[in-house]
């Protein structure tokens, strides 16, 4: 059997190339991606990776909580600033006397900012005084971070913690 060429009016030849111009524009959006000829695109940068601790200690008297932490950033990336997370078990009374970088998230809950990390840095240890609602025996707390600076932290062990504390004024380390 032999191959007949068979050939194309200019018509016929502006129809089949706009349908595959359409057809790479349609591919292309539903790929997200727009084709320009000579034009670079840029790769997104990669996200940083910081290891963000917080360690320190916790003591309970009466309806007196007082929490010292000092933030660490275990690198490999530096951090301009991260927020930690505090929440009790219980709920705190309305009126309280926070820190600068200290703010109320909900009834059982304060955030601070830690200010910027270095890499393998520490940063400023930070009190938070609170009050509880009643005088509970008992109560837990958790830290947690509630913004790490826009690094992504893949080792979260060291930064959600869980401690129990006691109502007897003694210091418990976390």
């Amino acid at each position: 059997m032999a191959y007949i060429p068979v050939r194309q009016s200019d018509r016929e030849r502006w129809v089949v190339s706009g349908v595959r111009m359409w057809t790479w524009v349609v591919v292309g959006a539903c790929a997200g991606v727009v084709v320009v000829p000579g034009a670079a695109v840029a790769a997104p940068a990669p996200t940083p990776e910081a290891d963000l601790a917080f360690h320190g200690t916790v003591v309970m008297e009466g309806d007196r909580v007082v929490v010292k932490l000092v933030p660490r950033d275990n690198g490999p990336a530096a951090v301009t600033g991260a927020t930690v997370r505090l929440r009790w078990s219980v709920a705190l009374v309305e009126a309280q006397q926070l820190p600068a970088r200290c703010a109320r998230e909900d009834e059982r809950t304060v955030v601070c900012g830690t200010g910027a990390l270095a890499v393998h840095g520490v940063g400023r240890r930070l009190t938070v005084p609170v009050r509880l609602k009643g005088r509970p025996s008992e109560v837990t707390l958790e830290t947690d971070t509630a913004w790490g600076g826009g690094a992504i932290d893949k080792n979260r062990a060291n930064d959600r913690l869980k401690v129990l504390v006691l109502n007897t004024g003694d210091a418990y380390a976390f």
